[in-house]
């Protein structure tokens, strides 16, 4: 082979029912798009050698805290045999090179349940899905990073020989040099005729030195930047001649802009214009607080036919679990066991749930020579591109995406909105503008996690264990609305029922008899995908249940998870971790303790709380413990801190984090309303994890969902009060 392998991959394009056949017979060739800067030196799609000896290695995936930036960098430095002080990283071009089937597979939860077997495996390519989600990162890249890291090394290893008369396969690397015996050369010294030599096929992989980086608890490289604040997210872009917008959407439900005061905005010193569009207006200005103003000062008054309301919500959520639903998952017959007496039932609820992420929705869009660029966070960038250019009117080659960091808003930048509305902005004004949402704005037009209800039903053997298990469960097809932002034609492929929307409420119980039925429920509101997805909502409603399934066979929770696992030896190991570490007292009335496990994306987790009813019938959580095996660790310290924050984020998931909605408009406006743990009522964290070499799983979900469910065990033990909605409340 002469040349870097610069692997290719077919894609293609289409809509509608043309899509298959679209991309089955008009495939197209995608080399890798990576730039090298001067003095830099291309390896492949996936890395570059600088004359100075800086390795700058390209990630696809958005860095919006989850420490991508440092993990995947660190495979392919671990790889290469590269010195971590000499390691960047930046984001890489758009180009299905990068496409992530194993996001559109775990994000999704099958939804694609009609995909056409000549597309299997090849979908997210050919749609061109490069996607951040699903906690696939590592589990989808780390292949290709080794391979990357591997080719690089080859190479130099190869330019090294060459120079020193040796067989190339005599040489070793260590922390950035070429090494036999004695000699010594940089990977400076050699990048520029490394670039020139074939891969070698096979190609070796874990060996010559490499090997010395992955599982040691390496520092992040994207922390200094955001320490000193020289990081750079969508609203800190500044372009010449840039202006600044704010914008106001009308309430949630059918609303037309009927009318704006423009006059009142031209007051505000600094405004430049008012756009009006029939779904929302911006104010223009030359700072976005004097745009933010207008706003106000403008008043825009909009028609919302059929506003969205929580008593529609719930009279949606209640019909949809009359009627009949999709069987999504399960085993056996557990219809004729769970007929007649006897039978353990209860009805648990959620809420709609707010991503409540530091950095509201936000993007800077430029038009400059018939070229569309866009600067923003996007967990789906082809999509974004995609969505942009048809707001705009141009073609997709038109439109170039910038990726940015991200603020934390996990799940909330697989949507385009935000991209398509910055893109209409820069068209109509001729000049670069950033647009930011408020608080207010970014909270009423969230893209929720749904909201469900559901109804559990359990027969208890002779002995206590569960004999029939069935969960009935009303929330929108949330999974099929993902599908059809992601991959175009996405509807022709998707069933009855949303497996997306009861995702993780199938048990990891041995239980013979289980159903699982997803009742689909239309109720007006746009929903998306958060942190945990359904898995936020689902867990809470199985390991609560578990515990009154435990509570009327008499049996101490503990036991009595670990007596029906059966088989799941590593998610029974959690348990028994987690009960040891947090000093379990069996759960016993007046002990405040609950405990909860989850299997999700590869991982396992089990938490115990500590809890008692505060004020307000809100619970005070004093205690979290956590026991986690999620694999093979590429750096300890990156799933600590995502276990830690999972955590937190599960405590606000479960105290708070949610709205109501009353007359098409959300009951919270910011932060001020989400009763989100502050530092003083954050519990004692303790995380353990539990040493294991199978695969890597993820972790920047796994603790979410576990959570909320150990809590309400916890107050429940604490004061005999079950607690079934989320969030957590004593009803007054």
């Amino acid at each position: 082979m002469s040349g870097i392998d610069r692997r290719t991959l077919l894609v293609g394009g289409g809509a509608g029912i043309g899509l298959v056949v679209a991309w089955t017979v008009w495939p197209r060739t995608y080399p890798p798009t990576l730039v090298a800067a001067p003095g830099e030196s291309l390896f492949g799609a996936w890395l570059k050698i600088g004359d100075d000896g800086h390795v700058t290695v390209a990630v696809p995936q958005l860095e919006h805290g989850q420490g991508v930036y440092t993990a995947l960098p660190q495979i392919v430095a671990d790889e290469l045999g590269a010195d971590w002080r000499t390691v960047g990283v930046e984001a890489a071009p758009a180009n299905p090179l990068y496409a992530n089937p194993l996001a559109l597979d775990d994000l999704l939860e099958g939804t694609l349940a009609r995909l056409p077997e000549s597309l299997e495996g090849t979908l997210a390519t050919r749609a061109g899905l490069m996607a951040t989600g699903g906690s696939t990162s590592v589990r989808m890249f780390e292949d290709e990073c080794r391979t990357a890291g591997a080719a690089a090394r080859a190479l130099l290893c190869k330019a090294a020989g060459r120079r020193w008369g040796v067989a190339w396969t005599d040489c070793a690397v260590d922390a950035g040099f070429v090494t036999h015996g004695t000699r010594r050369l940089r990977f400076a010294a050699l990048a520029a005729e490394a670039a020139g030599e074939s891969v070698p096929d096979p190609l070796p992989i874990g060996v010559q030195g490499a090997g010395k980086l992955v599982g040691r608890p390496l520092p992040r490289i994207d922390v200094p930047a955001k320490v000193d604040g020289s990081a750079s997210y969508a609203g800190d872009i500044r372009l010449p001649d840039m202006v600044h917008a704010a914008i106001r959407q009308g309430p949630i439900g059918d609303s037309r802009l009927l009318r704006v005061d423009s006059a009142a905005a031209d007051r505000i010193r600094g405004v430049l214009a008012v756009v009006e569009n029939p779904r929302w207006v911006a104010a223009v200005a030359t700072t976005w607080w004097a745009a933010n103003r207008a706003l106000d000062a403008m008043a825009p008054r909009f028609a919302t036919h059929d506003p969205a309301d929580d008593t529609r919500i719930a009279a949606a959520l209640d019909a949809a679990l009359a009627q009949a639903g999709t069987r999504i998952a399960g085993v056996g017959d557990p219809d004729p066991l769970l007929a007649g007496a006897g039978v353990v039932t209860a009805d648990y609820t959620a809420r709609l749930g707010l991503h409540a992420s530091l950095e509201p929705m936000s993007a800077t869009a430029a038009f400059r020579a018939g070229r569309l660029e866009i600067w923003m966070p996007s967990a789906a960038p082809m999509a974004a591109r995609r969505a942009a250019a048809a707001a705009a009117g141009l073609g997709e080659g038109a439109v170039v995406i910038h990726p940015t960091l991200g603020g934390g808003n996990f799940g909330a930048t697989l949507n385009a909105l935000v991209a398509e509305q910055a893109a209409l902005l820069a068209m109509r004004l001729r000049r670069p503008v950033n647009l930011v949402w408020s608080r207010g704005e970014d909270t009423a037009h969230d893209r929720f996690r749904p909201p469900a209800r559901a109804r559990l039903g359990a027969r208890l053997a002779g002995n206590g264990a569960i004999a029939a298990w069935r969960a009935a469960i009303a929330a929108p097809a949330t999974g099929h609305a993902l599908a059809a932002q992601l991959i175009p034609g996405a509807a022709l492929m998707t069933g009855a029922g949303d497996p997306y929307a009861v995702a993780g409420a199938m048990p990891p119980y041995r239980i013979p008899a289980v159903a699982i039925d997803h009742h689909p429920a239309d109720i007006g509101v746009a929903t998306g995908h958060l942190r945990g997805g359904a898995h936020g909502y689902t867990a809470f409603f199985r390991e609560a249940f578990i515990d009154e399934c435990a509570h009327v066979a008499g049996t101490e929770p503990l036991s009595y998870r670990i007596g029906m696992l059966g088989g799941e030896a590593r998610l029974a190991r959690c348990l028994t971790t987690v009960a040891a570490l947090g000093g379990w007292g069996g759960g016993a009335a007046g002990s405040g303790q609950g405990i909860a496990c989850h299997s999700f994306r590869g991982s396992h987790i089990a938490v115990l709380a500590e809890a008692e009813l505060g004020a307000g019938g809100m619970p005070a959580v004093a205690r979290l413990v956590a026991a986690v095996d999620c694999g093979r660790q590429v750096n300890p310290d990156l799933v600590r801190q995502q276990v830690e924050g999972g955590l937190i984020f599960g405590l606000a998931q479960a105290l708070g984090a949610a709205t109501g909605i009353t007359a098409g408009r959300t009951d919270v406006r910011g932060f001020a309303g989400m009763h989100l743990p502050r530092l003083a009522d954050t519990p004692d964290v303790i995380v353990e994890l539990v040493p294991s070499e199978e695969a890597p799983g993820g972790v920047g979900e796994l603790g979410v969902p576990a959570v909320a469910p150990a809590i309400a065990n916890a107050v429940h033990a604490a004061t005999g009060i079950r607690l079934r909605h989320l969030p957590l409340r004593r009803a007054p």
